[in-house]
């Protein structure tokens, strides 16, 4: 890992958290995850496992110290770790492919359902559902508008990130292709 890239993350995980600070909480103190978006992002950007951990762990603390969620620190941690992993063997998988926006919008999305799943899931086994809410009414209510939010967010901001880096001095995925 070189300065460069670790600064660029670490601005990243910046603007993610910024934006899940205004983002107001809804259905059970729950919200969209621009920090997700974000970690999309650069594991896009930064293809390999360290990044990817550093991104996923960080992200993860983050999200977790900013939760509106009751109990919701441990789930976001355990939730980033495994959607950031999983996205990441995706990625490889379609190492061409996953630098088009299009897929990539589709790949952030299916990463917000993973993620979401997955800390109602760890929320639901380790500190329960707020409010006796369903895990399917927080999955439609909150879940799915967050896969439209972090999609048409990523539409916006990658290709913004991308021509910058193609344009400075960055190691990244986007300026090797």
């Amino acid at each position: 890992m070189n300065t460069k890239n670790l600064v660029l993350m670490a601005l990243l995980v910046g603007v993610g958290a910024a934006l899940y600070l205004i983002i107001p909480g809804y259905g059970e103190g729950m919200k969209p995850d621009f920090m997700l978006t974000m970690m999309f992002i650069g594991i896009l950007l930064f293809p390999t496992f360290k990044e990817t951990f550093l991104l996923a762990i960080t992200t993860g603390v983050l999200s977790g110290l900013f939760s509106t969620f009751p109990g919701g620190f441990v789930p976001n941690i355990i939730d980033k770790l495994v959607t950031g992993i999983v996205f990441f063997v995706i990625v490889l998988a379609l190492r061409q492919l996953g630098q088009k926006v299009a897929v990539g919008a589709v790949l952030v999305g299916l990463g917000t359902i993973l993620s979401g799943t997955t800390f109602l899931s760890m929320a639901l086994l380790l500190v329960g559902l707020p409010g006796g809410a369903a895990f399917s009414f927080l999955f439609m209510a909150v879940v799915l508008p967050a896969v439209g939010l972090n999609a048409v967010t990523f539409i916006i901001i990658y290709p913004i990130i991308t021509n910058l880096l193609k344009r400075s001095k960055f190691n990244t995925s986007v300026s090797q292709a």
